[in-house]
């Protein structure tokens, strides 16, 4: 299996493509499934491919990879700082391993990425909604500091929209409240996992691991509803419901303006890293989030694809296409309402296999 951590980004996409070609061809392992199981993870792999074309070759080789046993760059990377219980391994990373400027993508949406997990802020003329809010280590200089370089001023920061109860996600939406004094939003669900974690493993325990730091919360606030919007300044942000990834995931609508040209986005707050992490019926409820999630972006005629993590949709391509981009080209954010519906399509089928390869 390629190791797409070690390459170049603009060798990515070809390294997809490989990886891709080796899924694809690969055997089901034996002897745990029957013929019929095996051809019917090979069909789902295979659909998966098929709807990935040359747009989601990442994804595809990311998730299709973990379903048949295989990993990607998710599985290679260190363990998530903020994972189920909301603690991260103790002492933040060196700055050099995760700052990343912000990047102005459409008039009114700005990114601040770091090398595992993404933050955006949308600018309305009341302030600010910031989706996420990264890791409690990194979330002055990557966001607060840096909110200048393109032209935003934190003080205006009045919603943050935690996508999931993950330290990734929330560890920093306390200091925005805090200091800025922003309304948190989450789903009930997700408070109630983000403000009672289940215990960290205690030291050396599992692989001898000491347990996670703990990552504060921010205090209780809003309660996010399907299909009810956080509105300001005549923006809109739509809840959409999609728990697997934890018990209240959510996916996000709204409007993003290019060049005066407008476009609806949707984000999937709550992508699987891994299958082989996740129980038979949470993948179940994970698929039939998708299938949700499908109906409602269809409906509201998405065209751009976002995500809060960077590994699954060739983020720092994107931008360096964007740095580069000329008057009259497109933005590479829009993608389509068809090629939408293949992301999702593409996570559904890997997620398919992965249940199929676990049938006896």
């Amino acid at each position: 299996m390629i190791n797409l951590n070690n390459v170049p980004a603009r060798r990515r996409s070809w390294a997809a493509a490989a990886c891709g070609a080796a899924i694809v061809g690969a055997t089901v392992p034996a002897p745990a499934q029957t013929g019929g199981t095996a051809n019917t993870v090979a069909s789902h792999v295979a659909a998966a491919k098929a709807a990935a074309d040359d747009t989601w070759l990442i994804l595809y080789s990311e998730l299709c990879g973990g379903a048949m046993g295989f990993g990607g760059r998710a599985s290679s990377l260190p363990p998530a700082r903020g994972g189920p219980g909301g603690g991260r391994q103790s002492g933040p990373p060196p700055r050099d391993e995760w700052y990343r400027d912000p990047v102005k993508v459409f008039d009114n949406l700005y990114v601040f990425p770091t090398a595992d997990v993404n933050a955006w802020a949308i600018q309305t003329s009341d302030g600010i909604i910031m989706i996420d809010a990264t890791y409690d280590y990194s979330v002055k200089e990557l966001i607060v500091d840096a909110m200048p370089k393109v032209g935003l001023d934190p003080r205006q920061i009045k919603y943050v929209v935690v996508t999931h109860g993950h330290g990734d996600h929330f560890g920093g939406a306390a200091y925005l409240q805090e200091h800025y004094g922003a309304h948190v939003v989450l789903s009930q669900a997700d408070w109630d996992l983000m403000l009672n974690p289940p215990p960290a493993a205690p030291k050396g325990g599992k692989q001898g691991k000491a347990p996670a730091a703990p990552v504060t919360p921010p205090k209780k606030d809003l309660v996010a509803m399907e299909g009810q919007p956080i509105t300001l300044g005549g923006e809109k942000v739509t809840p959409v419901m999609i728990p697997g990834h934890t018990p209240g995931s959510m996916g996000l609508i709204f409007e993003v303006i290019d060049r005066g040209k407008k476009h609806t986005a949707a984000l999937f707050g709550g992508t699987i890293l891994l299958a082989g992490a996740i129980s038979d019926a949470g993948l179940q409820q994970y698929l039939h989030s998708i299938d949700h999630f499908k109906e409602i972006t269809k409906q509201a005629k998405v065209d751009v694809e976002l995500q809060n993590h960077p590994l699954y949709d060739g983020l720092e391509e994107r931008l360096a296409k964007l740095r580069d981009r000329k008057p009259g080209a497109p933005n590479p954010f829009v993608v389509g309402k068809s090629n939408y519906q293949k992301f999702l399509d593409v996570q559904a089928e890997c997620m398919r296999a992965a249940v199929a390869r676990r049938v006896p």
